[in-house]
């Protein structure tokens, strides 16, 4: 078990005051088998008004509703979570006999749940996706199951080149593909759109990265980390919903705190609101995450 304190603060700054209207935020994870919540505090500036739900996939949202005589030229968005996280040290891939070799169907009772985390999203006119997938598939035959999952999550780390984007939305996988390179959003969404096209039910998944073994040791430093992640869930019969890091070309949860889970990356969005104002108004966004060991808020 690893206590974690996990602190992101999320700035928006414009040039002159503007007002706001209502911010959905999707910052606090949901308690688990393998993840525990043990404090939450939210502090937002200006003050606004906060109720919480859940969404349609039971991710917990704050739902932020400021006055409408409310306005100024920052806002700050503070979060600050403690959870326990149980993410064991070996990945195992209990799945049934059945699944371990691709193609295989998944139980007729689960399909119906599954069916659109098996559908495709993206358009893929020049099937470049397919192409790409084409490479981990054994031609003369079936393809084992986690081998083609691994190799994946492998290929996309190796091959492609990481880049942070701070402005929202995705590339589709068929331009991060052609381009090379992508953000951890860019290499969820092509990782979740090419285990698709096999028949297998993916879906996105935002929350943190923590580097427990640090860069300067025998280990690379993990990419991802100082803001919000994403990576990918693969529902194998068996073992459930596995993650899969392609940004860190890593399985399994030890190092990443999931907050929310969606269909499509847009269901996903950790911060997503609107201002009154000029386009030009806004200036900046800033975000710095930082996780550490331990329970920093009794510090």
């Amino acid at each position: 078990m690893q206590l974690l304190t996990i602190d992101h603060l999320t700035v928006y700054r414009y040039r002159r005051s503007v007002r706001f209207g209502e911010h959905r935020l999707m910052l606090r994870p949901r308690d688990s088998h393998d993840l525990r919540l043990v404090d939450s505090r939210l502090a937002v500036t200006p003050a606004p008004t906060v109720r919480w739900l859940h969404d349609v996939f039971g991710n917990s949202i704050a739902v932020a509703e400021f006055d409408a005589e409310t306005a100024a030229d920052e806002l700050r968005l503070h979060s600050r979570i403690v959870v326990e996280h149980y993410a064991g040290e070996d990945l195992d891939f209990p799945i049934e006999d059945y699944a371990r070799s691709l193609p295989f169907a998944y139980p007729a009772d689960e399909v119906a749940d599954l069916g659109p985390t098996m559908a495709r999203h993206f358009p893929d006119p020049g099937r470049e996706v397919e192409a790409w997938v084409r490479r981990f598939l054994d031609p003369a035959g079936r393809t084992g199951t986690e081998d083609l999952l691994l190799a994946m999550t492998a290929a996309i780390r190796d091959e492609l080149a990481y880049v942070s984007r701070t402005e929202p939305g995705v590339q589709t996988p068929a331009q991060t593909l052609s381009r090379a390179s992508g953000s951890c959003r860019d290499y969820a969404v092509l990782m979740m759109e090419a285990v698709r096209s096999v028949g297998l039910a993916s879906r996105f998944v935002t929350g943190y990265l923590h580097d427990d073994e640090g860069a300067g040791q025998d280990v690379p430093a993990l990419q991802g980390t100082g803001a919000t992640h994403a990576w990918v869930d693969v529902y194998l019969p068996g073992a459930g919903w596995i993650e899969f890091d392609p940004t860190n070309g890593v399985a399994g949860g030890r190092n990443l705190i999931r907050v929310g889970v969606a269909r499509d990356p847009a269901q996903a969005v950790p911060i997503k609101g609107t201002f009154t104002g000029a386009a030009e108004d806004f200036q900046e966004m800033t975000v710095a995450v930082k996780a550490v060991a331990g329970n920093a808020l009794l510090a």
